[in-house]
């Protein structure tokens, strides 16, 4: 059999996204995953500059990517998919 070994690059992304997993699942919104995951200033700008920031794509994408992972998607990472 073999065994899962992550390298420090591959772990990164992944902690990234259970960690904006964590934010959101405690009642937190994509403001909350830019300002707590990615420490981006664009989660404290004004609702206009933010619902056109590369931070809210971003924070949207991960809360996604997070969901899907930790629902089904870690059996992928498990098989060495």
């Amino acid at each position: 059999m073999r065994t899962l070994r992550l390298t420090a690059f591959q772990k990164r992304p992944l902690i990234q996204l259970l960690h904006a997993f964590d934010v959101h699942d405690l009642g937190g919104g994509p403001q909350d995953v830019a300002a707590k995951v990615l420490a981006s200033d664009h989660a404290q700008r004004p609702s206009v500059e933010w619902k056109d920031s590369h931070a809210r794509r971003k924070a949207n994408r991960l809360i996604h990517d997070s969901t899907a992972l930790v629902e089904r998607g870690y059996l992928k990472l498990l098989r060495g998919v």
